[in-house]
């Protein structure tokens, strides 16, 4: 039965994304009609205090259980080698509804949507001591459509229950272990305010924070170079050992057409207090670690490529390569054969992490063991 019901779930997640892009593809009008909520926004009230120190507010929370998402791994793939870090992992936008600005925390259909996600785009660091993914009332997908207030509003609810969460985080995972922060979508753009809330600056806890950072996967929503990366308190990743950074791209396949992307980006605040345009936004090339780089298809150890129900999955090696353009999105060699989820426009969004997967786990894996490598702080 409960196959049965993820097999369902995941069939609505193909239909309710590839609606998406239709409409984005043939009228703004109707996609912000049919996905942005027509009613006013609300606050949510705020959680008590201690909320996330209890399990039921995580999907993942320290070393793990028999079903936990993050710890997911497809068939036929060799266990993955401990990854002696503590990683704090934001997952995307599951929720579509137009019903509200903000999702509950007991929505059935979006946890098992973020669930979902969690096995495609958090499993490459399932090696990790530690895997923390909260559950938070994330914005709904309508919020990235709309002009108005409300948007920006949900985000910052959103964004409200991730802080508390990683406070928790802090609080709760072993202080001697490094620290692997990562995001997707609108995990990233509150990833972002994270760093810049909790890490950047020279308050001794934020110093603290950012001295244990291995690496911050900022994946799937654009940071500027000049509007966003430096009030961040890292830099970009440039070499494929470096630790303390920020990796970030956004995957296209040609003819690439980034304006959704633009447009949504331009429609938020940035971290510089301002609304507007943010190119070129900052791509490390997750085949090699490093910004702003080209790699071929050999250098791709494995694309981690989805069955049709989103239950199974099985790594292709040498699927494609990708390349950093100038104006910072990452373009993939050619449109690999990924599933219903691509988008038009060549918009491989979905597929940010899965398309490199097996490229993720080695890039934790070494910058963790160059972590350790360091002498003490």
């Amino acid at each position: 039965m409960r196959r049965k019901i993820l097999i369902a779930l995941a069939v609505a997640v193909v239909l309710v994304i590839t609606g998406v892009g239709v409409a984005s593809y043939w009228a703004k009008e109707l996609s912000t009609f049919a996905l942005v909520p027509a009613k006013r926004f609300t606050m949510p009230r705020r959680l008590q205090g201690d909320a996330y120190d209890h399990t039921a507010f995580w999907y993942s929370q320290g070393a793990g259980h028999a079903l936990d998402p993050s710890r997911w791994q497809p068939s036929g793939v060799d266990a993955p080698a401990p990854l002696e870090a503590a990683v704090f992992f934001i997952h995307p936008t599951s929720s579509f509804e137009r019903s509200h600005w903000n999702t509950p925390l007991e929505d059935i259909g979006a946890n098992a949507y973020a669930q979902t996600f969690l096995r495609g785009l958090a499993t490459p660091f399932a090696g990790a001591r530690e895997i923390w993914a909260p559950r938070y009332r994330q914005a709904t997908f309508g919020a990235f459509l709309t002009d108005g207030p409300e948007g920006e509003a949900a985000l910052a609810a959103a964004y409200r229950d991730v802080l508390m969460a990683f406070d928790a985080f802090i609080r709760h995972a072993d202080p001697a272990r490094p620290i692997i922060l990562a995001g997707h979508s609108q995990g990233a753009y509150h990833l972002l305010r994270l760093l810049r809330d909790r890490v950047a600056g020279q308050d001794p806890a934020h110093q603290a924070v950012a001295k244990r950072i291995v690496a911050a996967y900022v994946v799937g929503w654009p940071v500027s170079l000049a509007h966003d990366l430096p009030a961040l308190g890292l830099p970009a990743c440039t070499t494929a050992d470096q630790t303390g950074c920020i990796l970030s791209w956004q995957s296209f396949a040609a003819p690439a057409d980034t304006t959704t992307v633009r447009e949504a980006y331009a429609r938020l605040t940035r971290l510089d207090g301002r609304k507007g345009g943010g190119t070129p936004f900052l791509c490390v090339n997750p085949l090699t670690g490093t910004q702003g780089a080209t790699a071929p298809a050999s250098a791709n150890a494995g694309t981690l490529v989805p069955d049709m129900t989103l239950t199974g999955a099985s790594v292709v090696k040498g699927l494609t390569g990708a390349s950093c353009s100038p104006d910072g999105f990452l373009l993939l060699d050619h449109a690999p054969r990924m599933g219903a989820l691509v988008m038009p426009g060549g918009n491989y969004h979905v597929y940010d992490i899965p398309l490199f997967w097996s490229a993720v786990r080695a890039d934790a894996l070494r910058r963790t063991a160059a972590y350790h490598a360091k002498p003490a702080r």
